[in-house]
């Protein structure tokens, strides 16, 4: 259902855009010195200033990051943001956003002003207010929306649309699945093929506006035994082959910028 159409796909190539060159202030906050260095070993595979500036955050815009896990990104768009713009971190409101929650108790002067949001939202707790955001990332979240069925993704991208404002940007980075393959491991590999999240984009309004290879490994085959999880960081299979993997280093990743049409 969520195959793209022969002539999309031959477009898609064409929509294959180098990233900008970072702006002052999102190589700032990636050199941030608050950042945790475990997490600052991770950017050669992550790209965090390329990936943002091909998303064009900006620091004055309104940027909301959906299941932000440990705080990854937190570390990056929290600084960015803290002067002149905002920062939500939108996610399950009892464990979700315990990473952030941590970050804040640790670090009250940098992560202060980061604001919670219940997403799925859940009654009695704040919410992302419609049509105020600037920019709305998620990062490697789409597989697990997948994995709580096709109707809990499609309610995720329809919640994130609701809280762009018209012209917005969505960004979204996520373990890439060969669109040869069986559309089946997208229910428990924690890959994803690139025509199924553009489905469920389109499905709640967005149009895609580009693409990047900034995030790419071609050393990952999307076929390990334990999915995405065999690959650093997860490890999954412990010491068998660690070599192997780590030599492969983090997943394949596609990254694509969707634009709320005004």
């Amino acid at each position: 259902m969520h195959r793209l159409a022969p002539v999309l796909l031959l477009a898609l190539p064409a929509m294959v855009q180098a990233a900008p060159r970072p702006s002052a202030p999102i190589a700032a906050a990636v050199a941030a010195p608050t950042r945790t260095p475990a997490n600052i070993a991770r950017d050669r595979y992550r790209h965090p200033a390329e990936t943002l500036a091909f998303f064009g955050v900006k620091p004055t815009d309104t940027v909301v990051e959906v299941w932000p896990g440990g705080g990854w990104y937190t570390e990056i768009l929290a600084p960015l943001t803290a002067a002149r713009g905002r920062y939500y971190a939108a996610g399950p409101w009892e464990r979700g956003l315990n990473g952030v929650r941590g970050l804040q108790a640790k670090d009250a002067a940098t992560y202060g002003k980061v604001q919670l949001a219940s997403l799925p939202a859940q009654a009695g707790q704040p919410t992302v207010p419609d049509g105020t955001a600037d920019v709305v990332l998620t990062f490697r979240n789409v597989h697990n929306w997948r994995f709580g069925g096709e109707d809990q993704a499609r309610q995720m991208f329809a919640a994130m649309f609701r809280m762009l404002k018209p012209g917005g940007t969505l960004g979204v980075v996520e373990h890439r699945l060969p669109e040869s393959r069986d559309a089946g491991a997208e229910e428990k590999s924690g890959y994803m093929k690139p025509s199924t999240v553009i489905g469920y984009a389109k499905a709640a309004g967005f149009r895609l506006a580009g693409t990047s290879e900034v995030n790419a490994n071609p050393k990952d085959t999307a076929d390990w035994p334990d999915g995405v999880w065999t690959l650093p960081p997860g490890y999954a299979l412990k010491d068998k082959d660690r070599a192997r993997y780590a030599a492969i280093g983090e997943s394949d990743r596609m990254t694509l910028r969707f634009v709320k049409p005004r």
